[in-house]
């Protein structure tokens, strides 16, 4: 850990998506904290999203604009090119919540191992929805994963001494195991108990969703155990029934 502020690498992940690519980027580039190593991984866009990018190179630390195998191949990019501290996913549709978050994260408690907080969700045009259906919980270990992903990726900042590429086996909740394997080696998990960034609903796992639930299904099986995690599956499904019953009536 160096002497002093430590330093975040924010890395953004992005792939034809020349409608919200600047408002993420202005997202990490605004904020008040200085100890910021930006990267910016592109997959080869072809829909003007790379001259946006370019707009701001000079205040990149890097840019790749090349040809990938899906998000997570993406992502194991950016993090062979990071060197700070701790490490942070901004993908392009989501933003940091205020342009002082970072430096408020960095103020809750020194050397940290994780970092954590809340998440509001946000429309295609950036309208508040609310917070997330899974809670973060008040104190989170990797245990907290069996419900439901309850710290959302984009809300966890990670010493990047403890994280490890993501498994390219999964093609859309790599994320959540990779968190797992983070947080199995953590002493010290802090939560910053206020939002930390914004997450637009929607992306392939809604689009996939049965595939999403298979991969889930399998990682938590790894990491929990096959009963346990029919068990919580079970538990799951109940809890996820009575909440959409719950908001139709809200909203009949």
């Amino acid at each position: 850990m160096r002497e002093g502020q430590p330093i975040l690498s924010v890395i953004t992940v992005v792939y034809n998506n020349v409608a919200d690519i600047e408002r993420t980027m202005l997202s990490v580039l605004n904020q008040t904290y200085k100890g910021i190593e930006y990267i910016v991984i592109d997959g080869g866009s072809t829909d003007g999203t790379v001259q946006v990018i370019e707009k701001y190179k000079d205040r990149l630390a890097k840019f790749i604009s090349e040809k990938d195998n899906g998000i997570y191949d993406a992502m194991n990019k950016g993090l062979a090119l990071a060197t700070g501290d701790y490490v942070l996913f901004m993908n392009s549709a989501d933003e940091i919540y205020s342009a002082d978050t970072v430096a408020n994260v960095f103020t809750t408690a020194p050397d940290a191992d994780i970092y954590y907080g809340e998440t509001e969700m946000i429309d295609a045009s950036g309208k508040s929805l609310g917070q997330r259906r899974h809670k973060a919980p008040a104190n989170f270990t990797w245990k907290s994963f069996k419900y439901g992903m309850s710290v959302s990726h984009q809300a966890i900042y990670i010493k990047r001494a403890l994280v490890e590429p993501y498994d390219l086996q999964y093609q859309l909740s790599a994320d959540i195991d990779w968190i797992l394997r983070a947080a199995k080696k953590a002493k010290t998990i802090v939560n910053v108990n206020q939002y930390v960034a914004k997450y637009q609903v929607g992306g392939m796992s809604k689009l996939k969703h049965r595939q999403s639930l298979a991969e889930r299904f399998d990682i938590m099986k790894r990491h929990y155990g096959l009963l346990p995690t029919i068990f919580n599956h079970t538990i799951i499904t109940f809890n996820l029934g009575l909440y959409w019953l719950k908001n139709r009536r809200t909203n009949d």
